[in-house]
Formats: structure tokens, sequence, C-alpha cells
């Protein structure tokens, strides 16, 4: 009980370390179909803050939020991602991955994996929370979701799976097919 309290207390903490934009409501409704992006800044894999309002107007974005760099599933997933980049671009799409993992740790994941697209730091997983993002087994695994989303901001698709890995490319290059 009492290392449960001390975690809240030392998550409550940190709770606006990557959140740059005052904008931002921690209280706001889960993102889904529908719904406007929130603003947010968090630094990619190089340490260079990336301002996700610098693509509103400009570019579709593939945002997915996946657990961990370098595990089995996450490895699979980005790869395909990166398998699938070239498709991505012919529809104006950017490819942003956001895990909790740290700026080295995404480095050497995208190096690694020759991932040709942006992996975005979020430490503490705030933009995870203020994406709504479910956890997995009883809160231990960070969740796994795509949101597609439309040149204006708005999710015009999101995709939930832990397990189907490979679907959530699948279902973005889909989306945006439909958009197009």
């Amino acid at each position: 009980m009492n290392l449960v309290i001390a975690f809240i207390i030392a998550w409550s903490f940190n709770l606006t370390d990557n959140i740059k934009s005052p904008s931002i409501n921690l209280a706001m409704e889960k993102v889904e179909t529908g719904s406007r992006i929130p603003d947010f800044m968090l630094p990619d894999q190089n340490g260079k803050m990336v301002d996700i309002k610098s693509f509103k107007g400009k570019k579709n974005l593939v945002i997915y939020f996946y657990p961990k760099d370098d595990s089995p599933g996450c490895t699979k997933e980005a790869c395909s991602f990166r398998d699938q980049f070239e498709v991505f671009k012919t529809y104006n799409a950017e490819i942003i991955g956001i895990s909790g993992d740290g700026i080295e740790s995404h480095k050497k994941f995208a190096e690694k994996h020759r991932l040709s697209y942006i992996l975005l730091s979020d430490k503490g997983n705030k933009i995870r929370t203020l994406f709504g993002v479910p956890t997995n087994l009883f809160g231990l695994l960070p969740g796994r979701v795509t949101y597609v989303v439309n040149k204006e901001g708005i999710v015009i698709h999101t995709f939930d799976s832990q397990l189907q890995t490979g679907k959530h490319i699948e279902e973005a290059i889909a989306a945006l097919k439909k958009e197009h």
C-alpha cells in the first residue's frame, strides 16, 4: 500500500515535465474518432523538441503509442511501419511512434532497426494519459493504440490491439486510403 502511495506522489510531482503547451487540459476526455488531438511537444530520438502543431494543416498523422523499445511486438510493429513508409508518404502522412522510453533508448532502437520516422519520448507517459490510451494486464503494460489524424488535427480512425501489431499498419493505411 505504501508503495502505491509513493508511486502516485512521485508521478504527480512530474506531471508536467514533457508537456510544453499551456493549452493542455489533463482532465481531457479520451481521444477517439472525431476528436481533435491535443497540442503537445515531446523530444524525438535525437533530442529535438517536436511540436505536434507544426504538422497541422500540412500533413496527415499516424500516431502510434507502443509499450517499449526493442520488445518483440513493438519491434515487429515499428519495422512494419518502416516497411510501409513509402505507402504512408503517398498519403502525405507522417508516422510518429510514442512510448515512455527515453531519448537514448529511442535513438538506439531507431538506428538498430533503421527506422526512418519520428519516435517521441513520453517519459512518465503524460501524453499517453492525455490521449486516454488504456493499459493492459491490470495496468502493468502500457497499451498499443494507433490514431490516424487528418491535416486539420481530427482523428479519423483509431485501432487498439496489444497483440495484433501488424494490423495497426493495415488499419492506418485503410483509413488514409478512405480519406484520400
